[in-house]
């Protein structure tokens, strides 16, 4: 019998190997597990999110974007997209006395010194001024809107407390062109006066600041406006001037100026003081202007049909107790058309006679005499307007533009209905789109417009506003001069001088009104204040300046038919006034 041999032992060293094989490869195991569930962990947090964004949380809207990419207030352009407001990166120039600590002195060198340096980068900086800031040891702006290069020059002085912070400054490319139509940003960053401040809103909001807001000021337009009133203003020392142009269509204003102008890129107390819109906010009496509308009135109501009439026009028309003269005697009787070409204050009354108190009344109102002036601005006048029943003589002083005080927006507007069908539209500064004027209301006939039409025309050729007659452009227009009231009477050596014009005649498009404050008799209107000397001659360089760029080209070839009305005509002497 073959007996078996014991098993011959492992050795311990070799067990003890096997187990920590297996503990290692056990090790192992674990790892690729726990880094496989920590890319699932990642995977499934990343699908989770990705899921969130697409269905949970919204899409990046239009506002947010803005909000990170826009300036903090929109830009203003005019109606061709010319920018007449803008934000930028700007510096500015801060005192800071604890730049170097509180154990030493604020500034290296004197305060006088520093001040000295600071006025060599910049002449208009007052020298005295800066250095008393400088000594107070006070933090504070010493100047804003800094350029890069004096921004280099103010680092190069060497003083660690005159810093240049970066900010978003609002900057006017233009200047002071259109400073009344865009008022100004004040320090809070809010608009003030202009469209600055109507369209504050729009401007910050980043929903709709990322479009600039588009104007109807032509700044073409605009400028030529504001050079030949300034022109006109100077060389006869007036004290002050305004002007539109308006499209007769649509009521967009092409060109808004009130002088003495102020600079929004620095306001100041001068800025301040010439703030004032004399064309929304001040209410004249107009004067001899308001003559052609009170004619329209006439004759769109059927008072007057025949204009070949004579009227006794060389005795004073006396009605309850006070006269009514005209400046000369022009004539022992005039009809309608040469009461208007010669400006005939006792033709006037003796048509408003015919018209009627009520019916007159009733076409100031439906040209909007008796309420502010419809435009966005928030500066608008209210009418000096007597709003109760019209007696005979209120009637006639309205009549040839005494007794009723509105602003020159007013006037233009009504003007745009006289001349344009007769259709009544509010003025505004929003540049308006193809089929966005809007409808208006019917003032006037159109057969009455088209009559007017060649008696505006007839008054430039053969009238008082001949100074304005641009030659191809078939100008038509009235002038007034008005005494200023003061102290409840008139001062007889202060006038408000007016022409109201549009062109061209025989399919008006646009008017244009010039206004001087105060002018004074000098060699420039051959010692005369009255409008025909020194209002009509600005619109008669005017208009041939914007013709042009408002797509209307001058043609001696065209003009308004006036050969029914020229028998009407003739009359010896001059027409003035």
């Amino acid at each position: 019998m073959t007996t078996l041999a014991a098993p011959r032992p492992i050795p311990a060293g070799r067990i003890r190997l096997v187990n920590i094989r297996r503990r290692s490869l056990l090790i192992a195991q674990l790892r690729t597990l726990l880094v496989g569930l920590a890319f699932l962990l990642l995977a499934g947090a990343a699908l989770m999110r990705i899921a969130w964004l697409g269905f949970v949380q919204p899409a990046p809207t239009e506002r947010s974007m803005a909000e990170a990419l826009l300036p903090p207030r929109g830009e203003i352009t005019d109606r061709n997209g010319t920018p007449l407001a803008r934000a930028f990166p700007a510096y500015a120039l801060w005192y800071n006395p604890s730049a170097l600590g509180d154990s030493g002195p604020p500034l290296v060198r004197s305060a006088q010194e520093v001040a000295a340096e600071l006025k060599a980068i910049f002449p208009d900086l007052d020298q005295a001024e800066i250095a008393e800031k400088l000594a107070s040891g006070k933090a504070g702006y010493l100047r804003r809107r800094v350029l890069p290069e004096d921004a280099n020059k103010v680092y190069a002085i060497g003083e660690l407390a005159l810093e240049m912070p970066r900010e978003t400054d609002r900057h006017y490319p233009q200047g002071s062109l259109g400073a009344h139509v865009l008022g100004y940003v004040a320090a809070d960053g809010h608009g003030r006066v202009g469209m600055e401040a109507v369209l504050d809103k729009q401007l910050t909001d980043p929903a709709q600041r990322a479009h600039p807001a588009a104007l109807s000021i032509d700044v073409r337009v605009q400028g030529a406006l504001e050079d030949e009133l300034r022109r006109g203003m100077l060389s006869v020392d007036a004290v002050g001037a305004a002007g539109l142009v308006l499209d007769v269509d649509t009521g967009e204003v092409l060109a808004l100026a009130s002088l003495p102008e102020f600079d929004p890129n620095k306001i100041d107390a001068e800025g301040e003081a010439n703030m004032f819109n004399r064309v929304t906010n001040q209410v004249y009496e107009l004067g001899s202007t308001f003559k052609p509308l009170t004619v329209a009135a006439a004759i769109d109501h059927g008072a007057v049909t025949d204009l070949s009439k004579r009227f006794e026009a060389d005795k004073p028309m006396r009605v309850d107790g006070f006269p009514i003269r005209d400046s000369h005697t022009i004539a022992p009787t005039l009809n309608v058309p040469q009461g208007l070409i010669h400006s005939s204050n006792i033709v006037t009354a003796k048509v408003v006679d015919e018209l009627g108190a009520d019916r007159l009344q009733r076409v100031m109102r439906d040209l909007g005499m008796e309420e502010r002036p419809y435009i966005e601005l928030p500066a608008r006048g209210y009418p000096i307007y007597e709003k109760g029943k019209w007696k005979r003589l209120r009637a006639m002083t309205v009549g040839y533009g005494h007794g009723i005080a509105v602003t020159p927006l007013h006037l233009a507007s009504a003007y745009a209905a006289m001349v344009n069908g007769g259709i009544w539209r509010p003025a505004t500064l929003h540049k308006l789109g193809p089929g966005e004027a809007p409808r208006g209301r019917r003032v006037f006939k159109s057969s009455t417009s088209a009559r007017m039409n060649q008696l505006l025309r007839m008054i430039v050729v053969y009238g008082t506003g001949r100074s304005a007659d641009a030659a191809g452009f078939r100008v038509g227009g009235k002038t007034g001069s008005a005494e200023k009231a003061s102290d409840g009477g008139y001062a007889r050596t202060s006038l408000i001088s007016t022409f109201a014009a549009a062109f061209p005649m025989d399919k008006p498009r646009y008017v244009v009104i010039a206004m001087l404050d105060e002018p004074k008799g000098t060699i420039a209107s051959s010692y005369q204040r009255t409008a025909a000397w020194n209002a009509a001659p600005i619109v008669g360089r005017l208009v041939p300046r914007i013709g042009p760029l408002l797509g209307v080209l001058p043609d001696d070839t065209r003009d308004i038919d006036l050969t029914d009305l020229e028998p009407l005509v003739p009359l010896a002497g001059k027409a003035r006034e």
